[in-house]
């Protein structure tokens, strides 16, 4: 057998979420679909980075399977995306070492949600982006932001729903983009807890239209109680961006987000 990690890109707006479950479509579902057809089998199991949430879609999601298969990297795209749905794609393939685990091996993870601020919605938009009425401060949001950055007990900001005990997340990087009426906040950590950024993210709105104060962030954390923070935001406005598997081009994409670039609060 041969261990094989692959990056796959999917539109989640037609999907509840990416782990497979009893009811409802599926990543994961499509995924081992097509695989289970290209391996001519009944099911084929992959796993991946980590599980996105209903409507949340993914640019650059990791998933390793095994396969006994003498099919070349370039070549195993093409033959999944062939029987893959059109809200499914896959991007690269390579050969990882047998005890690579695409769940476990990761060193950081980057999420990026999307938001405009026009007056009206765009219904062009409903699924890609979520729409909050009136005006965002970035500023105040990235004084909130430098708040949340280091490693904390992140029990406030995660779904009551959880049933991982140990809370404790690094984040290395949580930094706003500004392009006229767009607002994009990037998250960048160690891991994520269920529903994390759409519980940070929903914070940050409040702080960002004034409802709330930057300096409340470290009061949030401290009460350790999800009801202290925000709202949770909408699936449709978050992407999971990338995932990381060594720290060289973990501390690169950090880079890359301190050189200056137009738009860039």
């Amino acid at each position: 057998m041969t261990r094989i990690l692959i990056r796959i890109q999917y539109d989640g707006s037609g999907f509840n979420g990416y782990q497979k479950q009893l009811n409802g479509r599926t990543v994961q579902d499509a995924l081992e679909r097509a695989l289970s057809v290209i391996h001519k089998a009944n099911s084929w199991p992959c796993t991946s980075s980590g599980r996105t949430d209903t409507a949340v879609h993914g640019l650059n999601q990791a998933v390793h399977f095994d396969t006994p298969l003498s099919i070349s990297m370039e070549r195993w795209p093409m033959a999944l995306n062939s029987v893959l749905p059109d809200d499914v794609q896959v991007l690269q393939a390579m050969t990882v070492p047998a005890g690579f685990h695409a769940r476990y091996d990761t060193v950081g993870k980057v999420y990026r949600y999307r938001i405009y601020t026009t007056g009206s919605r765009d219904v062009f938009r409903r699924h890609y982006a979520h729409h909050v009425k009136g005006n965002l401060d970035p500023v105040r949001i990235q004084k909130a932001a430098a708040h949340l950055e280091g490693t904390h007990d992140f029990t406030s900001m995660t779904s009551a729903k959880t049933e991982v005990v140990d809370k404790v997340r690094t984040l290395f990087r949580v930094q706003v983009e500004q392009n006229g009426d767009d607002l994009e906040l990037v998250f960048v950590g160690s891991g994520f807890l269920y529903q994390m950024v759409r519980v940070l993210t929903g914070t940050l709105l409040k702080i960002g239209s004034g409802e709330w104060e930057p300096a409340i962030i470290p009061q949030i954390i401290a009460r350790k109680d999800r009801i202290a923070a925000g709202p949770t935001a909408p699936g449709n406005g978050l992407y999971l961006e990338d995932v990381f598997y060594d720290e060289e081009s973990l501390q690169a994409y950090l880079r890359e987000l301190d050189e200056p670039a137009g738009g860039r609060t």
